[in-house]
């Protein structure tokens, strides 16, 4: 007799062959948290755990078919979807995706692959802001990123963060996780229409750590897949990371990753989820 199989989360994103950031991240992650990862390839860059040389975008129909030869295969119970190069790949996905508006979609858009090679163009930022975000459950992005998806051509005057939340909310995003890098401290608030639902603060890592976005996102797919309500499925998201990167290890010459199979470790003194978490504070309007 087969077991029972665990959910499934259907993660679009680039390649990085380091397993930093990107498909190779979220498929990691989503194995932690309990989760069967698939994943649609919309992209691949060639680098290592200090720098990028390359990022290379895929044809929007080799997207679109990747998606839909999988979800006609398997029970999908959440989306994920990261970095796109072009705004015909988001137009790919969003396309896809809107076949399935019972599946919470997780959107942590990533505009940058380390400073050299930006990807914020204003077509990809429109076509994220006008297709994906109205078809999100939570979306995940610093606030830089929040402004410039509510003002996606540019050209009008930057909105403040609040404006650019109420905006984002009012275009159909169910909540939008607001990530602020302070000198010391990451800040992570979490918001819907009623306004502030919580607040978690924890002690910034000493050291550069890859695929921070990338790792959170996953994880509360995979939380969401599992049945969690959103607001419980961030808090307990930010756990994991927490402690993921409490554990980062330095693979190579350059960046820290996550070790997101923290809990496997025998070694002592390794802390468990629970043990030491983010200061947090939960307000409701």
């Amino acid at each position: 007799m087969h077991s029972a199989a665990p959910p499934i989360v259907l993660t679009f994103g680039l390649s990085d062959p380091t397993g930093g950031f990107g498909l190779q991240a979220d498929l990691l992650t989503l194995a932690s948290m309990g989760c069967h990862g698939v994943s649609v390839l919309t992209g691949y860059t060639v680098r290592d755990s200090a720098t990028c040389d390359e990022v290379t975008g895929l044809d929007p129909d080799v997207v679109a078919t990747q998606a839909r030869m999988l979800l006609e295969d398997m029970p999908v119970a959440a989306f994920k979807v990261g970095a796109a190069t072009r705004a015909e790949v988001v137009s790919a996905i969003a396309e896809v995706v809107s076949d399935y508006d019972g599946i919470p979609l997780i959107l942590a858009p990533d505009f940058t692959v380390d400073d050299e090679h930006v990807l914020a163009a204003d077509e990809l930022r429109e076509s994220i802001a006008d297709l994906l975000a109205p078809q999100t459950t939570v979306l995940i992005a610093d606030q830089a990123t929040l402004i410039t998806l509510a003002q996606p051509d540019g050209e009008a005057e930057a909105p403040s963060l609040d404006a650019a939340i109420a905006h984002l909310l009012s275009q159909g995003t169910e909540y939008v996780l607001s990530t602020q890098t302070g000198a010391h401290r990451l800040v992570y608030t979490l918001f819907s229409e009623e306004g502030q639902v919580r607040q978690d603060m924890w002690d910034q890592p000493q050291y550069r750590v890859m695929g921070i976005t990338d790792t959170l996102g996953a994880a509360v797919a995979a939380l969401l897949a599992n049945g969690q309500e959103p607001a419980e499925a961030v808090r307990e998201a930010q756990e994991y990371l927490y402690q993921a990167t409490r554990q980062a290890f330095r693979p190579g010459m350059g960046a820290y990753m996550p070790d997101r199979f923290f809990w496997a470790r025998d070694d002592e003194g390794t802390p468990t989820i629970g043990e030491q978490t983010p200061r947090q504070k939960s307000t409701r309007a």
